[in-house]
């Protein structure tokens, strides 16, 4: 396979900045669908299906994706592709299902903080053992010193009045997010250089997370009765195309910064970006002015501190 042109690390960090603020504005969406249809999952399902036809035409339209397409195709026919590397798009459905369930009442920087949470250990955890298309990463004390101040901005959004307004199930279905947040990175970013397309990898998962959603939807729609009708604002669907876009920047730049380093630099736009839509938009639950500002500056110096050094020659 052709080696991959490195990218500088601040570059790669800007591609984490952006996943994280695409992640946030989604997360506002989907968390707004789900009330709208009364049902998370279902909102979930509609997301996962809106991001599988974008990137369904896209992949028509461009001659190296359908190619990626057709290696991904042989891999799974002649078993040279492991069953585990099609299966991160599952967790990117628990993921928009979290969003759906969670983000329209808890607010988006509290939903962020859960996440971070989940990606922060979780990545760690990849990056030591070389799950990661980046191989085995070192543990230096800048990337644990890191992950302890990611934690540290939970701690924050915790206090005050929090976990009185919210029940300990909402708060904890971010952090199970956040694990899988990590873990669909890693394999995305395998497969991706399995089949030498991200774009391929990408549509892949978005095929498992949609199979994933319509069994889960089907469970719920027959517990709990159909949903409401789906709205008739078009920025509601806008999730799924953002869902798509960061799902192919990650499986690209994961092989460049580590698992955590990517997390942490996603939490940071994550965090950014939800402090504003917070204020524009409070939600019932969210956190106090005080709590938002506090998470963001521990949240900056969590990805400050795990920057890769140059050494001096």
């Amino acid at each position: 396979m052709p080696q991959t042109r490195r990218l500088s690390p601040p570059l790669a960090l800007g591609g984490a900045v952006a996943i994280g603020v695409m992640t946030a504005v989604q997360a506002r969406i989907n968390g707004v669908l789900g009330v709208e249809v009364d049902n998370g999952i279902v909102a979930g399902l509609i997301s996962f299906a809106v991001g599988l036809a974008a990137l369904s035409v896209v992949i028509v339209c461009i001659p190296s994706a359908r190619r990626g397409v057709g290696r991904l195709r042989d891999g799974i026919r002649d078993r040279t592709i492991p069953f585990w590397m099609l299966l991160g798009g599952a967790c990117g459905a628990l993921t928009v299902s979290t969003q759906g369930l969670t983000a329209g009442v808890l607010g988006v920087s509290l939903f962020t903080v859960g996440v971070v949470a989940g990606q922060t250990l979780h990545g760690l955890v990849l990056d030591r053992i070389g799950f990661g298309p980046a191989g085995v990463v070192a543990v230096t004390p800048g990337r644990v010193l890191g992950g302890v101040l990611a934690l540290a901005a939970v701690g924050i959004s915790l206090s005050g009045d929090v976990l009185a307004t919210a029940p300990l199930w909402m708060l904890l279905l971010p952090f199970a997010a956040g694990v899988g947040i990590a873990w669909q990175a890693a394999t995305n970013g395998r497969l991706a250089q399995r089949v030498q397309s991200p774009l391929s990898a990408t549509f892949m998962s978005f095929i498992a997370g949609t199979i994933a959603l319509l069994v889960a939807a089907g469970i719920s729609i027959a517990v709990r009765g159909v949903p409401q009708a789906p709205p008739a604002e078009p920025w509601l669907y806008l999730g799924g195309f953002l869902g798509s876009a960061y799902i192919l920047l990650g499986a690209f730049i994961v092989a460049h910064t580590g698992v955590l380093l990517m997390g942490l630099g996603s939490v940071l736009g994550q965090l950014a970006t939800s402090v504003v839509i917070d204020l524009v938009w409070p939600a019932a639950a969210g956190p106090e002015l005080w709590q938002i500002v506090g998470m963001v500056a521990v949240a900056v110096a969590s990805v400050v501190v795990a920057l890769p050094r140059r050494r001096r020659g």
